[in-house]
């Protein structure tokens, strides 16, 4: 039987399914569904606690909280209540007395799937140049290491040596396991990013770590690879097929196909090289999904009573 596919994915949630309906427990995870009765939106917080955890679900310790909810990405008369939503979870990661927010836009604004973070950032309430003290928040857009030359965590650190923020609020899109999950799903930690790791494209890590200050990571999956929009499909024609009577015999050969059968399937795709595909209007998506994310990040901080200029 083929198992649960172990392709990339940034999403801590995607990595705990993958050992759903097997018998390997994973000691040090902490899972929990959260109740959230303002709108039709699913909301897990997935925790690691222990070096040991980190190494079986491939992300750093510390909490993961995803926001999921079909309309996120759609034209909806709710976007202003998905950002409240959002707001109250990203206030819940911020350490109390926090007076100094930088907010950093990662990606590439030039290309759809990649200009979530800085869509976002564009539309966020700077206030720090109002504030002699430096308090408040201010913000950063520092491109990408092929126009700029230098490692976006190199920049970041150079900014933050400087003015001094107290907390990092980074926004980047995403790579998701299934694509039902592209432009419906928001994660936020509190442990930082490793940039353009989606993509195998690694570059160093922002995070506390390699900052001094605390990293809060938000982000949106927007690009998944082929080979999971194979499994996809795969696993929806096995399982229509079982349900007729006269096909019920191709799904269950379907079904009993081994982890060494599936991967010679996927290998025609594979074949042509290593892909990421994005909805076809992921450019509309990515207009709302950062005014969501802006407006959430804007009411999170600026609600805050020491934020308020």
């Amino acid at each position: 039987m083929i198992a649960q596919s172990e392709g990339y994915t940034d999403l801590a949630m995607e990595e705990r399914e993958r050992f759903q309906g097997t018998e390997k427990e994973i000691s040090g995870v902490v899972v929990e569904e959260l109740k959230e009765k303002r709108a039709d939106m699913k909301v897990t917080k997935v925790e690691i606690n222990t070096p040991e955890a980190a190494a079986v679900m491939k992300k750093p310790m510390g909490i993961y909280i995803t926001l999921e909810a079909e309309e996120l990405s759609e034209e909806s008369d709710q976007s202003d209540l998905f950002a409240e939503i959002l707001a109250d979870y990203i206030e819940r990661l911020i350490p109390k007395q926090t007076k100094r927010i930088l907010a950093v836009g990662l990606g590439n604004r030039e290309m759809t799937a990649d200009a979530l973070g800085p869509n976002t950032v564009n539309q966020l309430w700077i206030t720090r140049h109002y504030s002699k003290q430096g308090e408040g928040l201010s913000s950063v857009i520092p491109g990408v290491m092929a126009k700029t030359g230098m490692e976006t965590a190199t920049i970041i650190k150079g900014i933050t040596q400087e003015t001094k923020p107290e907390l990092i609020i980074v926004i980047d899109a995403l790579a998701a396991r299934s694509a039902n999950r592209l432009g419906t799903t928001i994660q936020l930690t509190d442990t930082g990013i490793q940039p353009g790791s989606g993509v195998g494209n690694h570059r160093d890590g922002i995070n506390q770590e390699s900052l001094g200050i605390p990293v809060i990571a938000i982000g949106i999956p927007t690009v998944v690879k082929t080979e999971s929009i194979l499994k996809d499909s795969w696993n929806y024609m096995k399982h229509q097929l079982m349900e007729k009577e006269q096909t019920k015999e191709l799904g269950q050969k379907m079904q009993e196909l081994t982890q060494e059968e599936w991967k010679e399937v996927a290998a025609t795709v594979q074949k042509a090289g290593c892909m990421y595909v994005m909805p076809r209007d992921m450019d509309e998506r990515v207009v709302r999904l950062s005014h969501i994310l802006s407006e959430g990040i804007n009411l999170a901080v600026h609600s805050r009573k020491f934020m308020r200029i």
